[in-house]
């Protein structure tokens, strides 16, 4: 037993040598982790044109088939990009986004880049772009390489997106509403659909008469701070607010009031200032006078 360890040893080692050997010489075969990128297609077998060994890939290698000054301007043929990227034949298809390599921080192709596919499921082709590697005077341009969106939302911005958009992600966003022109801010409903329920479908005034911009509830809107709504009047907005107007009142659109009636019944009692029934009917269910009975500021009906 003793006698048969060398040869062993031997065959183990003569397997590492092959081994390696093979890895040099094959390098796509032996330890590729997946295809080359269409582009690179034509360097399978010449593992070495990125890769320097033990190294692996280095961006002083990419410069020199790519020069930055030309990336996303020209191809590595001097082809100039116009308009789109270019198809074997020489043609531009498609769009292409404005060239910002030139602009980076740092000439670090393998931030973003790996040119190796790998398994489908397990690795992209191309990692995140980080906007940080952008100097910091280009960052805010975004328009320089995305096109604005043409929602109803955007349609009325002139403002870069950072200011409501982070640059990892587009979405959430933090927008204010302050950075709205005043006219665009008054039309909720060109951004907004409106509310569909049974009070709202009456109203054809301005959110923000009862409304905030910071958050839709709470609303500053309370009814019976001015009149009790009760049950005999559940009424249509129109009734007591014509035409939609809600800074005015009237409460002679109903068959028990009428001027003629009101002024008769107020002057028998000596009222002669009774044109704004809420100072003391702001309860219809409590008559002024009476225990509880009091207006919306607070005093008795017969203080």
């Amino acid at each position: 037993m003793k006698k048969k360890r060398p040869v062993l040893w031997i065959v183990i080692g003569l397997n590492l040598v092959v081994l390696v050997a093979l890895a040099f010489v094959y390098p796509h075969l032996m330890v590729s982790p997946g295809a080359l990128v269409k582009g690179h297609a034509e360097l399978t077998t010449d593992c070495f044109a990125c890769h320097a060994a033990w190294r692996g890939a280095s961006s002083d290698q990419c410069i020199e088939c790519h020069a930055v000054a030309d990336v996303g301007l020209r191809t590595t043929k001097g082809v100039v990009i116009a308009k789109g990227t270019l198809t074997g034949t020489g043609t531009a298809t498609g769009t292409v986004k404005g060239s910002f390599h030139q602009e980076l921080i740092e000439q670090d192709c393998m931030a973003c880049h790996s040119d190796h596919q790998g398994p489908k499921l397990t690795q992209r082709s191309r990692r995140p772009f980080s906007h940080v590697l952008l100097k910091e005077a280009i960052r805010g341009q975004c328009s320089s390489c995305h096109a604005s969106p043409k929602d109803t939302v955007h349609r009325d911005l002139k403002l870069e997106c950072g200011q409501c958009h982070g640059s990892r992600a587009w979405k959430p966003a933090h927008f204010e509403h302050a950075l709205l022109d005043k006219p665009v801010l008054e039309r909720c409903e060109s951004c907004h659909n409106g509310p569909k329920d049974r009070l709202h479908r009456q109203v054809r005034g301005r959110c923000g008469t009862c409304h905030q911009t910071q958050a839709w509830k709470p609303a500053t809107f309370d009814h019976d701070k001015y009149f009790v709504l009760d049950r005999d009047h559940q009424a249509p907005c129109e009734t007591c607010h014509v035409n939609s107007d809600f800074s005015r009142y009237t409460c002679y659109n109903c068959h028990e009031h009428s001027q003629a009636k009101i002024r008769t019944e107020h002057a028998e009692e000596g009222i002669r200032n009774f044109e704004n029934c809420m100072e003391c009917h702001r309860d219809p269910g409590v008559e002024p006078g009476k225990e509880g009975g009091r207006d919306r500021k607070g005093r008795r009906g017969d203080d």
